[in-house]
């Protein structure tokens, strides 16, 4: 919970920084916001290892195919990431980029999950039997 206060505090203060100094330099202003984006999402890597040990866990309980643990990983990954570049480009001002990638970013996910829905399917029909 500090780590996230901590982030929270550090992005809050990085917006007023780039406030009052992005109007004589916006170039700065830009470079600032960039590095504390790096930061914060560094820490959001740190705090999804438990997430990400607790999945490796239920895969081995359920003994679940790795693709489908992996496949969720990527589908996960894949939807930060382009919600992340969305911001980014919105900040930049170019909106209409941002939306775009939002739409691809789902478009990947969405084409990622069919093999996942497979899978789920295979295992659905073992526990009932094949009905």
């Amino acid at each position: 919970m500090s780590e996230f206060l901590k982030i929270v505090s550090l992005v809050l203060l990085t917006v007023v920084l780039g406030l009052s100094v992005g109007k004589t330099e916006k170039d700065i202003s830009a470079v600032l916001g960039m590095v504390s984006l790096c930061i914060a999402a560094c820490a959001a890597v740190t705090v999804l290892e438990p997430v990400l040990d607790y999945l490796v866990e239920l895969r081995r309980v359920f003994n679940l195919p790795d693709e489908l643990v992996s496949t969720l990983l990527k589908a996960v990954g894949i939807a930060l990431t382009a919600e992340l570049s969305a911001a980014v480009c919105t900040d930049a001002g170019s909106a209409s980029l941002g939306k775009i990638l939002q739409i691809l970013g789902g478009a990947v996910v969405l084409s990622l999950s069919i093999p996942m829905f497979r899978t789920l399917m295979t295992i659905i029909k073992e526990m009932t039997g094949g009905i």
